[in-house]
């Protein structure tokens, strides 16, 4: 009797998340047409170049390859229908399918963020496991430092650590030179604020489980200090700290923009920020619509890790069922 209780609560899970996930989609993708409908300025000039000699017949011929004289609704609706296809037009500039300009970036920039994700969880676990019900000073320190990080715009760290260890120690590399090593830099200026914001959650969450029956069951049982820590009450303060998924991804995307031209990186960043000074419209809305499906993503994993990390959430998701 159990399955096929179960199988409808799976079937409007997945069409809940389904429909939310397209929703998001839809929302990004109109957002980005209206916003960049009201920019000023001739796309026209955008594609030909703001020195090129063009005259109107020109101009008028352009605008009818690129359709841009169609009226705004056909625009916006013709819009749609490329993404449900998944097809983004043209670049401007670059000429060539959107989906292949960013396609070319797409690893570096997923790259920089998976390593930036690690590098940040490791080390917000790492100081969380350290000051959590420890002395004084190791919380306020950690505190203090958490706070400095966080208030630190991203662009601001990336210089003081080229300046520190490119610059004076002379440890690393300055740019991007195809190794390891200029990769350090990089997801280190894109990992210390997100460490910088888990850590307090995390702890405050670990302070909230240390208390918890289930830790004295832990501790009656014989287990160490550390083991209870780290096997048992880390992984029910863990619970918050996925709330803040969502964020992560927005300032890995944002992030990789300004980390991506600090130190001279190819990635999804260089190419957002050089289509938005060129005014390459195709490329700005794919950049969109490509944050909007990865936030989807992240969102649906979200969900599975409360699934895994909860059993109790299991049954309410119907996860076990799947």
């Amino acid at each position: 009797m159990t399955p096929p209780r179960r199988a409808p609560l799976v079937l409007r899970y997945t069409a809940t998340r389904l429909g939310s996930a397209l929703l998001v989609v839809w929302a990004a993708a109109t957002c980005a047409f209206v916003v960049l409908q009201l920019v000023p300025g001739d796309p026209v000039k955008a594609i030909v170049g703001s020195h090129a000699l063009v005259g109107a017949e020109q101009r008028d011929a352009i605008r009818h390859q690129y359709g841009l004289d169609r009226p705004l609704p056909v625009q916006y609706l013709s819009h749609l229908g490329q993404l449900a296809r998944g097809e983004l037009g043209d670049s401007y500039q670059l000429q060539q399918p959107v989906g292949d300009v960013l396609a070319d970036q797409l690893g570096p920039t997923a790259q920089l963020a998976l390593w930036s994700t690690i590098v940040a969880v490791v080390l917000a676990v790492a100081v969380t496991l350290l000051t959590t019900g420890r002395s004084r000073w190791p919380r306020r320190l950690s505190s203090v430092v958490e706070l400095v990080v966080v208030s630190t715009p991203s662009f601001w760290l990336g210089i003081l650590l080229l300046t520190v260890f490119s610059f004076r120690l002379r440890w690393l590399p300055v740019a991007d030179s195809g190794d390891v090593r200029s990769l350090v830099l990089p997801v280190l200026t894109l990992a210390l604020p997100i460490a910088a914001v888990l850590a307090p959650v995390l702890r405050e969450g670990l302070l909230g489980a240390l208390d918890q029956p289930f830790t004295l069951t832990a501790r009656a049982r014989g287990l160490a200090e550390h083991r209870v820590r780290s096997r048992h009450a880390l992984r029910h303060a863990a619970l918050p700290a996925l709330t803040l998924a969502g964020w992560f991804t927005g300032t890995l995307l944002g992030g990789a923009v300004v980390v991506e031209n600090v130190f001279a990186r190819p990635g999804i960043g260089r190419v957002t920020l050089q289509a938005v000074a060129d005014r390459d419209l195709p490329v700005i809305q794919g950049v969109v619509a490509l944050s909007a499906v990865v936030f989807v993503l992240v969102a649906a994993l979200v969900d599975l890790a409360y699934a895994v990390v909860d059993p109790r959430l299991r049954k309410e998701t119907g996860v076990s069922a799947a």
